[in-house]
């Protein structure tokens, strides 16, 4: 699944639970930029969509996701990243099924 800022891809996980990768490429940006766009990532990840993952892991197979970002994340606020992602693993949830 992808949007402005984000590519979103899923995968079945060899393990009995879901993980959440990111690759942040450096996109001309400093190491300070791109350790806070990590955070806010992991953050978001752990507050919001890691229910959602391990509901559909006891329902389903677990995932794993793999979350690439565009230059346009950087200048993203805690908000919309949180709404881009979320739109995101939903959409990409509801085609696995």
């Amino acid at each position: 699944m992808r949007t402005a800022s984000f590519d979103v891809r899923a995968t079945a996980s060899l393990r009995a639970f879901p993980r959440v990768g990111f690759v942040v490429p450096k996109y001309k940006h400093s190491g300070v930029e791109r350790n806070r766009v990590k955070r806010r990532l992991r953050e978001l990840v752990r507050l919001h969509m890691l229910g959602l993952l391990e509901a559909r892991a006891a329902a389903h197979a677990p995932v794993d996701l793999v979350v690439r970002i565009f230059p346009t994340a950087y200048g993203r606020d805690y908000a919309a990243l949180q709404a881009e992602l979320e739109q995101a693993v939903q959409q990409l949830l509801r085609r696995l099924g």
